[in-house]
């Protein structure tokens, strides 16, 4: 199994159904910081950018609250059909796009964002020349993704480890580097704490790796507390 692989992911995001129900978990069970309170906005709005790109946009909650608390102009793009719809729904100029074939001309923008979405793409190299093209010179990329011992918790219960993804917290700044002058990455880590045994279930049912875990899934005693790792990383283009 591959995180990258276009037709697993293809199918995981042609509706919002398992990443609904991921996100939820967080908003409801999260102890401690929020990576997007503490670490995404900041970084995108330190260069105070007036145009701003957010690649793999999801539902659009983030490109929301960048127009709702950012002065910034926004577009969006997603490959699945389904996010745009929801994106555009929120109100954002949302659209269908690539991340290794972006259809906008070069220089175009001032901060690209790509929030946990990284480890998904076919060809990351391609995909941040893109970023790195569409980009002004000495502007930002800003990138969320999680760490080898995100949710370990929950896998080891399983007895289903998770395979490695292209771009972590543990190799994020060796890929950035070779398309972007400077690295920078902050550090956000966190508990989620399930209150039942059906929220975990729904949790690992959730996910990419959902018809790879063993069957049937455990019954730990709750609440059950699982750590997650995110990690923000911002990249800057030589000016």
């Amino acid at each position: 199994m591959r995180l990258n692989d276009p037709e697993l992911v293809r199918r995981q995001y042609a509706t919002e159904a398992g990443l609904a129900v991921r996100r939820g978990a967080v908003a409801r069970f999260r102890e401690g910081p929020d990576a997007v309170d503490v670490a995404l906005l900041a970084a995108v709005d330190a260069p105070a950018p007036r145009r701003v790109l957010e690649v793999g946009c999801g539902m659009g909650q983030f490109a929301k609250r960048m127009l709702a608390e950012l002065d910034v102009d926004l577009v969006a793009v997603d490959q699945s059909r389904r996010m745009v719809e929801l994106a555009r729904e929120r109100g954002i100029d949302a659209r269908s796009g690539d991340a290794q074939e972006l259809d906008f001309e070069d220089a175009q923008f001032d901060c690209v964002v790509a929030n946990w979405m990284l480890y998904h793409v076919d060809d990351l190299d391609l995909a941040l020349t893109e970023f790195a093209r569409v980009l002004v010179a000495g502007g930002r990329l800003v990138a969320a993704t999680i760490g080898e011992q995100h949710m370990y918790d929950v896998w080891s219960l399983t007895g289903f480890l998770p395979p490695l993804r292209q771009f972590s917290r543990e190799n994020g700044e060796e890929v950035l580097r070779r398309h972007f002058a400077r690295v920078e990455r902050v550090d956000v880590d966190a508990i989620l704490v399930f209150p039942d045994i059906a929220s975990i279930h729904d949790y690992i049912d959730s996910t990419f790796f959902s018809a790879a875990v063993p069957r049937p899934l455990p019954e730990p005693d709750v609440p059950f507390r699982s750590r997650t790792v995110n990690s923000v990383f911002v990249a800057e283009k030589a000016a």
